[in-house]
């Protein structure tokens, strides 16, 4: 059997470093860290993380968006905030489709979003400071074996 290739999937921390550590404690194993933006930190704190660049980030060197390759998908990886209009959800899943991507991930909302639009698996994993939807502070797990999209979207504990 396949092992899955996991990602940590976080957003939206704006300058605090906890949900971070955390991260990188408890998934030693991940394959990657992926931050969808507004870290509000300098790059050598972000060390280990493929961080894109979000609304609050202008300071930063970080990219407005990358495309990776991961095992058998192609993941578009932005903040959201240029790439769509607030709930255009399809908006996304067209540049997602106009790169190649089968996956988007996306932050900004501060509000989990997990759906197929287009055909694109879309996923935020809200935000690992505060969520805007008073739920608690999240980040994502993704792990993908072949084809398969496996999400599990984690509650974080300050």
């Amino acid at each position: 059997m396949e092992k899955p290739i996991t990602i940590v999937l976080v957003s939206d921390n704006h300058g605090q470093q906890e949900g971070l550590q955390f991260l990188r404690r408890t998934y030693l194993g991940a394959d990657y860290f992926i931050h969808c933006g507004d870290a509000e930190l300098p790059t050598y704190l972000m060390d280990g993380f493929l961080v894109v660049q979000g609304n609050n980030d202008g300071w930063q060197q970080f990219p407005m968006r990358k495309i990776i390759t991961v095992g058998e998908h192609h993941i578009y990886i932005c903040h959201g905030h240029r790439d769509m209009f607030y709930g255009r959800f399809e908006m996304l899943a067209d540049k997602c489709r106009d790169f190649g991507c089968d996956i988007g991930f996306f932050g900004h909302s501060h509000v989990p979003f997990d759906r197929t639009v287009k055909g694109v698996r879309l996923l935020n994993p809200g935000s690992i400071w505060r969520n805007r939807d008073g739920s608690q502070a999240s980040y994502m797990i993704v792990k993908l074996t072949g084809k398969e999209i496996d999400v599990q979207l984690m509650r974080y504990k300050k």
